[in-house]
């Protein structure tokens, strides 16, 4: 009987990853609540709530779960509406609060990674025109100041922005997050912005604390031309352009490359100490004349994928390894800031869970600088324009009860996170399915 491991090295960062609006609950003066209460804007019609209610105070519980776990760090985020609910005026409750969150971290061991903007806006905010008016850069430096502040002797880590990209296409060319909008100029405008804020957000750090390590996080999507056409081709190489590199790209040397035009940002360039890499899945793309709002691209999941429950997700670990090459074009650590599947049943999750670690240790073992893996999400939470629809915790939550249950992956991550590594052993108990994959012969 084969009996083997894969160690990751010393001192890797084994975590799980939350962010406010989905976890703490009654966020009521941000934008994504006063989405949340227009009819047809979440599916089922679900809302918010109490979410996991973190600020009535179960993160406690649930980061103990996460320590017994073996978990040594934690990526969360802190709430720009509770914080700064009207403009200028700063809530000194709130900076409390996330004190008493990262000092409860430290406590119990848990090495926190701090995210200053996850997809939330202050309705003040978005009533100025949010990420569209550039008035949003001195705004967030403001913010950005006024928490690294109150909160630097408890953190060291901090990610200005989560996926910009993500919030770019999703809020601005499509209808998903508010403000629900469909404009690609729009957009582009937006991520421009979103470039320049980060880059406010990297000096005000290092400018209050030297020793911070401060970068951005980008969702990392493949992109496969889905047969030899040339066209097919050309649209994935477009929409790979503007979805994985154009952000990421600026921040290395200050141009933005447009499809429609170029600039330049030379206050971004060289703005990151680490990469946050987000990555879940990869697409096949194919040309579509007609799709001109999507850039005449169809994306979709080839025929025979490992899909999830809901079909939203798929097991793909070799696109874990090219977004793995892709981050280390940029010559900088990487953090893997969000990685997970949906999975209510947790009949996937196992197998989605070493599959993509395996990759991850193929890479940091060949001298690849991945120094960390968050994995989303700690407990299942509301999954923002999908609701309760999906389930991405190693603890199950019922938002109605509060009640927590822990699924077997929860169990297969803490035997990972306690021997900093994947054994054959594992593998043979929780996915046996993917062990011949794993361990060969």
């Amino acid at each position: 009987m084969i009996e083997a491991a894969f160690h990751f090295p010393n001192g890797f960062l084994w975590g799980t990853a939350t962010s406010s609006h989905q976890v703490e609950g009654d966020n009521r003066r941000n934008d994504w609540w006063a989405w949340e209460q227009q009819p047809g804007r979440i599916l089922q019609g679900a809302r918010s709530g109490l979410a996991c209610d973190w600020w009535g105070g179960r993160w406690k519980e649930d980061l103990d779960r996460a320590a017994a776990g073996g978990q040594n760090a934690h990526r969360l985020s802190v709430e720009w509406s509770r914080i700064e609910p009207e403009p200028g005026r700063w809530d000194a409750h709130a900076l409390d609060f996330y004190r008493e969150i990262l000092a409860g971290m430290r406590e119990r061991g848990i090495e926190p990674m701090v995210t200053l903007h996850h997809f939330t806006n202050p309705l003040w905010l978005a009533e100025e025109g949010g990420w569209e008016n550039e008035g949003v850069v001195s705004r967030f430096e403001a913010f950005t100041r006024k928490t690294v502040a109150a909160l630097k002797d408890l953190a060291t880590f901090w990610c200005t922005i989560n996926e910009p990209n993500v919030y770019a296409y999703s809020a601005i060319a499509s209808e998903a997050f508010p403000p629900g909008r469909k404009d690609l100029r729009a957009a582009l405008k937006v991520m421009r912005h979103q470039i320049l804020a980060h880059a406010a957000s990297y000096h005000a750090i290092h400018e209050l604390q030297p020793g911070a390590r401060a970068g951005i996080v980008i969702h990392y999507r493949g992109m496969t031309p889905h047969s030899a056409n040339p066209l097919d081709g050309m649209v994935a190489g477009m929409q790979s352009r503007i979805f994985n590199d154009l952000i990421a790209q600026a921040l290395v040397d200050g141009r933005l490359r447009f499809p429609v035009g170029r600039g330049r940002v030379p206050q971004a360039a060289g703005t990151q100490d680490y990469i946050g890499l987000n990555y879940y899945s990869c697409d096949h793309v194919s040309f579509d004349p007609l799709r001109p709002g999507e850039l005449f691209a169809r994306r979709f999941y080839p025929r025979g994928a490992d899909l999830s429950e809901v079909g939203w997700n798929a097991n793909m670990p070799e696109g874990m390894a090219r977004a793995i090459r892709w981050a280390n074009s940029f010559g900088v650590p990487i953090y893997i800031t969000e990685n997970g599947i949906e999975d209510e049943a947790d009949h996937i999750r196992p197998r989605y869970l070493v599959q993509h670690l395996h990759q991850v240790w193929k890479a940091a073992n060949i001298g690849v600088p991945v120094r960390g893996y968050f994995h989303w999400s700690l407990v299942d939470n509301f999954e923002w324009e999908r609701g309760w629809t999906q389930r991405f915790g190693l603890w199950a939550v019922d938002p109605e009860t509060q009640e927590r249950a822990e699924r077997p992956s929860a169990r297969l991550y803490a035997e990972i996170c306690k021997e900093n590594g994947i054994t054959s052993g594992m593998v043979r108990r929780y996915a046996p399915e993917v062990f011949s994959v794993l361990f060969p012969g």
